[in-house]
C-alpha cells in the first residue's frame, strides 16, 4: 500500500503555525539520514495547481511536483510511493524546512538572490518560467500598457509585488496592489472581479485558468514580464541532500538527453554508451558518493520517467495547460535545460 498521504486543513494550519514559531530552532544534524531513518520523504507541494500538485477525482494528487517527489523517493528509499506530501502556501513551505516539516520543497518557487542566501538552497532548476498577467477578455486590455490605472492581486511576499513594481514604475504606468495569504486566494479574488488582472508565473496562471468552466472567458497577456528560474528547494546547511536532490533531478534530463525513457531503461543497462553506464549505475561509484546506491537514477527513471516524459505527462500539449516546452526544451532542441554531466 502507498505511503502517500495529503493532510488536512486543520492539519495544514498547525503545521504552519509550528513552523513559524520554530524558525529559530536548530538546523537539522542530516536530512539524508533522517529521511532514511524514517522511511519516508515528506515533500511540500503546491496546494492546488493542475499539472503541479493537485487533486483528481479520486482524491490523489498528481503532477510535476508529486513526480519530483516520487523521483527523489525512489532513488533514497527505493520505493517511490513512501512519500507523504504536505500542500503549503509560501509562508509555511519556507518555514517548513528548516524545522524538519518537510524534507524538500518540490513547489514551484523561483530561485532569487535574498531567498538564496535567507536559508533557502535551490539545487538546480527545474522549470524555466516567466510572469505573466491574467485579464479577462471583457476587459479589452491587449497588452500590458492597457492595464495603466488597474487593480492587481497577488500573494503577499511573492516575487510579483516587486516585478509589477518595477515593471509599471518603469514604464510610467499607475496601478494598485492588491495583496492576499496565498495565489489561491489571490486568484478567486481575481475571478470574483475584485481585481482587474492577476499577476503569477505564466505556467501557474495556465495551471488555474485549466481549473475554470468559463476559462475561455479569460485570457493571458503575451508580454512576459521577467525570468523566474524554479527548482526544488531544500534547507541551507545541508551539502549533502541539496546534492542528493540536485542529482536525482539531474538525472531526469539526462535521461531525456540519452534517450532512456521509463518503458526501456532496463534494456538500456545493457547499453554501451559509457554516458548511459554511468548515469544508471552499470560502471562508476557516482550513486555510493552521494550516499545512496549507485542505481539510484535508474530507480528514480523507472518510476517516473525521464523529463520530457513528466512534462508530457503533467503540463504538455495534450493537458488541460497546453504548455509547449519553449525554454524548457534541452539544449539540443533550442531550449535551455540541459543535465550536468555523471562523471
Amino acid at each position: 500500500m502507498s505511503t502517500q498521504s495529503t493532510l488536512s486543513t486543520a492539519s495544514k494550519t498547525l503545521l504552519g503555525l509550528a513552523a513559524i514559531a520554530a524558525l529559530a530552532a536548530p538546523a537539522r544534524a542530516d536530512v539524508l539520514d533522517d529521511v532514511k531513518a524514517h522511511g519516508v520523504l515528506k515533500c511540500g507541494v503546491t496546494l492546488a495547481a493542475p499539472g503541479f500538485s493537485a487533486e483528481d477525482n479520486a482524491g490523489k494528487r498528481t503532477g510535476f511536483d508529486v513526480d519530483l517527489c516520487k523521483a527523489i523517493a525512489a532513488a533514497v528509499l527505493e520505493d517511490d510511493s513512501k512519500i507523504q506530501l504536505v500542500p503549503m502556501d509560501l509562508k509555511t513551505a519556507f518555514a517548513g524546512l528548516p524545522t524538519g516539516a518537510v524534507d524538500v520543497l518540490t513547489h514551484r518557487f523561483t530561485w532569487t538572490q535574498s531567498r538564496d542566501v535567507g536559508g533557502l538552497k535551490f539545487p538546480k532548476v527545474m522549470f524555466f518560467d516567466g510572469q505573466g498577467f491574467a485579464v479577462t477578455k471583457k476587459s479589452k486590455a491587449n497588452k500590458i500598457a492597457d492595464l495603466n490605472n488597474a487593480t492587481i492581486c497577488t500573494a503577499q511576499g511573492s516575487t510579483s509585488e516587486l516585478i509589477v513594481a518595477d515593471y509599471f514604475r518603469a514604464h510610467k504606468l499607475k496601478y494598485k496592489i492588491v495583496t492576499f495569504a496565498s495565489q489561491e486566494q489571490a486568484w478567486d479574488a481575481f475571478v470574483g472581479k475584485r481585481c482587474d488582472a492577476a499577476i503569477n508565473d505564466r505556467s501557474g496562471l495556465a495551471a488555474r485558468l485549466a481549473k475554470l468552466p468559463n476559462r475561455d472567458d479569460f485570457k493571458v497577456l503575451a508580454e512576459t514580464v521577467s525570468n523566474e528560474p524554479i527548482g526544488p528547494i531544500v534547507a541551507q546547511g545541508q551539502p549533502r541532500w541539496e546534492a542528493v536532490v540536485r542529482f536525482v533531478l539531474n538525472a531526469l534530463v539526462a535521461a531525456e538527453e540519452s534517450g532512456v525513457t521509463q518503458a526501456n531503461v532496463d534494456a538500456e543497462r545493457s547499453s554501451q554508451n559509457p554516458d548511459v553506464q554511468r548515469l544508471l549505475g552499470v560502471t562508476g561509484d557516482f550513486g555510493t558518493k552521494l550516499g545512496l546506491a549507485n542505481d539510484y537514477a535508474y530507480k528514480a527513471i523507472k518510476a517516473v520517467g525521464n523529463y520530457g516524459e513528466i512534462w508530457d505527462r503533467n503540463v504538455g500539449p495534450k493537458t488541460p495547460l497546453r504548455l509547449e516546452r519553449g525554454r524548457n526544451a534541452l539544449v539540443a532542441n533550442g531550449g535551455l535545460m540541459m543535465s550536468i554531466p555523471v562523471r
